[in-house]
């Protein structure tokens, strides 16, 4: 019923000279000066048409006007990095995020399982053994012992790894024999596959899993839509475009169901290809769609133990990570996207991969003409010696408050005190003159970027632990943030000339809070929810009760 709801809704047009009165206005100027305003008017195509003071005249006649009581307004805020049809079937499979042990974990597979006796494959994500206190990853017998008669095919919290049940191990006919391909690791015991794939070793399962629907996939983008509009998201960067996935937008955006604005990347260059062709598309549906670049993965993630490292990691002295492209793979991929100006971004996490992220780009910044804007994905963990050669390079840090207070104490473990120097580095980073652009990596983390804006300017968790901050020297100012979710997210995308500030002549899409992100803590930060969401001079959200 919202999902229809809401597709009805977005039919209607946006109102035509409308003014928002009475508000305690925030936006950044195109040099990220910060500019406060009382009232904001927007004319008949959704965009800006002016910032009010107190002492401006007001339209005598719009044709809408609400007054904002003095709540706070700032502009619709941009996650630079998220996977927005991973969002939506999160909503509609087993979502394990919430688990802090394997028990709690076997009791919400069970129970999954006995509410949908129909479902031919039990499918989820979000379990983390880190977060679990488990000390090893969990085996297909800890499944089996709960739900042995159907396939089990469970992602970890990162994406980065699966976790399998015998009946799915058997339905993929992977035994002892089976290999694990390249840039991919099967953990094993006793010699047999133990239940967990790393990295390209989750194709193995994944192969084997039924694909969604249309249908499906048309339910879970509205489904991922709606959440996203209610926590204030009226841009994401979808990070590994489908071509499934590009048609279930084009789907929307056709039925006059899209609100969000999306800009996508490509996941790897044949997706690229079959959406983009020549080139990167044009806006589409009134700036609410465009395929920019393409994503690249180089490595794996921290807490699989897949991030690539430069020495090992200090609780598995025997392991650096996995590289998932060679050095020659990474530059000839690089290329061909750049030769037809999409834009690259390369998802790098461990100090390795960042640094061969850094060196392909040094080689090929002398021989391709041209703004890049060239992006590496997360950048969590890098050398201190190469944050200098980001902001050299021209590259852009895609990065995620929210991962620093969820990863520091599996941080701390897979490298060790000595080590972390350069991890989640923002602070630095901005300091050595980089553009950061933020995000949530959503569905890794919930989309809601105001945790993330407090972890960013206070580098604490939920509990505000650890007192003080984790790293503390690395926070960084609330404009900063603020930046690095509007107008640097929206830079990040080739966005910048009609989305991520208020400015006139920029589409008018903005929140309405109940309070002033510049001047609360940040424990009330946290607890910030949009009471209405505009996009493009439209109200698409509006909290109960307000």
């Amino acid at each position: 019923m919202v999902v229809a709801a809401l597709a009805l809704l977005f039919v209607a047009p946006a109102h035509a000279d409308t003014l928002i009165d009475n508000v305690n206005g925030i936006t950044l100027d195109k040099d990220g000066k910060l500019v406060r305003f009382t009232g904001l008017v927007i004319d008949t195509e959704g965009k800006v048409k002016a910032l009010l003071d107190r002492k401006d005249k007001r339209p005598e006649r719009p044709d809408f006007k609400q007054d904002a009581k003095g709540k706070t307004l700032i502009p619709g805020l941009i996650d630079a990095h998220g996977h927005v049809m991973g969002l939506g079937f999160s909503l509609m499979t087993l979502d394990l995020s919430d688990t802090t042990s394997l028990a709690e974990a076997q009791a919400a597979i069970k129970k999954y399982a006995a509410d949908n006796p129909e479902t031919p494959w039990i499918i989820g994500r979000g379990w983390n053994q880190e977060k679990w206190g488990l000390g090893r990853f969990p085996t297909a017998a800890d499944i089996d012992s709960v739900v042995a008669d159907r396939p089990v095919w469970l992602e970890r919290v990162d994406g980065h790894a699966g976790w399998a049940n015998s009946a799915a191990m058997r339905t993929a006919r992977v035994t002892a024999e089976t290999k694990a391909p390249e840039g991919g690791r099967i953990e094993t015991a006793n010699g047999q596959p133990s239940g967990v794939f790393v990295d390209a070793a989750a194709n193995l399962i994944a192969a084997a899993v039924p694909k969604p629907l249309a249908r499906d996939r048309d339910r879970a983008f509205l489904l991922a839509q709606q959440k996203l509009l209610e926590q204030g998201i009226t841009t994401i960067a979808d990070m590994g475009t489908t071509i499934e996935d590009w048609q279930s937008f084009r789907r929307a955006g056709d039925k006059h169901a899209l609100a969000i604005r999306i800009i996508s990347y490509g996941h790897d260059i044949d997706n690229m290809a079959l959406i983009g062709g020549p080139g990167p598309t044009p806006w589409l549906y009134g700036d609410k769609l465009r395929m920019v670049g393409v994503k690249l993965y180089l490595d794996g993630a921290l807490g699989s133990r897949g991030a690539w490292l430069k020495a090992p990691y200090a609780d598995a002295p025997g392991q650096k990570g996995l590289p998932l492209l060679t050095p020659a793979q990474l530059r000839n991929k690089m290329v061909r996207a750049s030769m037809d100006k999409f834009q690259v971004a390369v998802h790098a996490i461990g100090d390795a991969a960042n640094a061969e992220a850094l060196d392909a780009i040094a080689d090929l910044n002398a021989d391709l003409p041209g703004e890049r804007r060239w992006r590496i994905e997360h950048a969590q963990i890098v050398d201190p010696a190469d944050i200098p050669r980001f902001m050299q390079l021209g590259v852009i840090a895609s990065m995620q408050p929210i991962h620093q207070p969820s990863d520091r104490l599996m941080a701390e473990a897979r490298l060790g005190p000595e080590r972390l120097a350069g991890a989640y580095a923002w602070r630095s980073m901005e300091k050595a003159g980089v553009r950061l652009a933020f995000g949530s990596d959503v569905p890794v983390e919930s989309a809601n970027p105001f945790p993330g804006i407090a972890a960013a300017i206070s580098r604490t968790d939920a509990a505000g632990q650890p007192f003080g901050g984790w790293h503390p020297e690395e926070a960084v100012s609330r404009e900063t943030a603020l930046d690095g979710f509007t107008r640097s997210a929206a830079y990040a995308g080739f966005a910048e000339d009609r989305i991520g500030t208020l400015m006139p002549g920029m589409r008018a899409d903005f929140l309405i809070l109940g309070a002033d992100p510049l001047l609360a803590s940040p424990s009330e930060i946290r607890q910030m929810t949009p009471l209405e969401t505009w996009v493009g001079g439209y109200r698409y959200y509006k909290k109960k009760g307000d």
